[in-house]
């Protein structure tokens, strides 16, 4: 069987470096290596992503988080949620959110509340199937030696991933009842964040600045607690076999369905979104 690192290979890196790197080689390396996990977060939140591309992804994912951070800090559960925390921070400006018109074709023409629920279920699917897919990877790590190596790696990646198909879905869900969210790609992924935390629609208030300056010790504190509610739920998928990932999937459904469902209720025509 294929270690996840081999489930990594062969992938295309379609992000550019991000502007403003060092020009330094190891700025330049760096700067690839964000564009890297931001390309790789951004394609495990297609819709149409096969399962078998979707465990190379998170193969790819669990790599990269490798190289990046280290192993050692994730088996220190504090320090852990901080790397989860410091990632989805970093990946969440390059989210592809699609806006009404995109929507509205790639959809068949619908539009309304049934586009809503479509894209509610269509994330469900997305993080079932990332769900499944680290359970996946997690059978591959119980079938071969070292046993538990990458999996406090697996389950990071897996969070990332999955928090952030649930922030591209609360950005098209403000598309469809006529709230984009404006501002630049910064501007929006602070107010994805907030949302995402908060669980509530965003206050057009609020969005400015930058992700972090965002991100002060009220709001990290929420969005870390959070991901860690997250990350607990996520220890599902390290069952043995199939049986994390027929769980992972199963938890990953139902969690982002009634995160869709809060968000869609907040931006029902007459709700009026105030600061929580």
């Amino acid at each position: 069987m294929a270690q996840p690192d081999e489930l990594a290979e062969n992938q295309p890196v379609t992000g550019a470096a991000y502007a403003g790197a060092d020009s330094t080689g190891a700025g330049n390396a760096d700067a690839v290596d964000e564009a890297e996990l931001s390309s790789a977060v951004a394609a495990l939140t297609d819709e149409g992503v096969e399962p078998k591309e979707r465990r190379r992804l998170l193969g790819r994912l669990v790599r990269l988080e490798i190289r990046e951070r280290g192993i050692k800090d994730l088996f220190r559960p504090k320090k852990a949620l901080n790397w989860i925390t410091d990632s989805v921070t970093s990946v969440a400006p390059h989210i592809p959110v699609r806006d009404l018109d995109t929507l509205i074709e790639h959809h068949g023409g619908l539009e309304g509340d049934a586009l809503a629920e479509r894209l509610i279920r269509n994330a469900a699917r997305v993080t079932a199937g990332i769900g499944a897919a680290g359970g996946g990877v997690a059978a591959v790590e119980w079938a071969v030696t070292p046993s538990l190596l990458s999996a406090p790696v697996l389950l990071a990646a897996e969070t990332v991933a999955v928090v952030a198909v649930e922030m591209k879905l609360i950005g098209e869900l403000h598309a469809v009842y006529g709230r984009p969210v404006e501002g630049t790609g910064a501007q929006r992924a602070a107010a994805l964040i907030q949302a995402w935390a908060e669980r509530r629609g965003i206050n057009p208030l609020r969005v400015g600045g930058s992700v972090a300056a965002a991100m002060g010790t009220a709001m990290r504190k929420e969005l870390r607690d959070r991901l860690l509610k997250r990350f607990g739920r996520n220890l599902s998928t390290l069952g043995p076999l199939l049986t994390g990932a027929a769980v992972g999937g199963f938890l990953n459904r139902r969690a982002t369905m009634a995160l869709g469902a809060e968000i869609r209720k907040d931006l029902q025509p007459g709700q009026k979104i105030i600061e929580g």
